[in-house]
């Protein structure tokens, strides 16, 4: 589905799934989702940054682009050169680039991306349908 979408709403949902993300690495959440929530809402935050820099491309599209982002990102993750470890071991550098490749966060990645996809199919629905109920005279 091809859509124009409103920035500001996507950049407002960036900054939300940031503020997410950070929260789901306190002592909060529960231990059983700990170690994949964060990379759910890290692909969702991609979601949402794809979506805000593309806003005429498709849903799919998107959600391709995602999680294909979120894999490159992961599989860097099996090269561990000083110079790239040097960046990892600041804030920033393990928030985005993380530490060591694991399976279940490709899984994790999926899921955070599936979930932008489907809130958005959802939204897109909902609007429809009140276009539909509510027609301009």
């Amino acid at each position: 589905m091809k859509l124009a979408r409103n920035r500001l709403h996507y950049f407002l949902f960036i900054i939300l799934t940031i503020a997410l993300g950070l929260l789901s690495r306190t002592g909060i959440v529960p231990k059983f989702i700990y170690a994949y929530l964060g990379d759910a809402l890290y692909a969702l935050m991609f979601f949402f940054i794809f979506a805000w820099l593309f806003p005429r491309l498709s849903t799919i599209r998107v959600f391709l682009l995602c999680v294909g982002f979120c894999y490159l990102i992961e599989c860097s993750q099996l090269y561990q050169a000083d110079w790239i470890n040097v960046i990892r071991r600041t804030r920033l550098g393990g928030l985005v680039l993380g530490f060591g490749f694991l399976w279940g966060d490709l899984v994790s990645y999926f899921a955070g991306g599936l979930l932008g996809a489907c809130l958005e199919w959802l939204a897109h629905y909902f609007k429809k349908q009140r276009i539909t109920e509510n027609p301009v005279e």
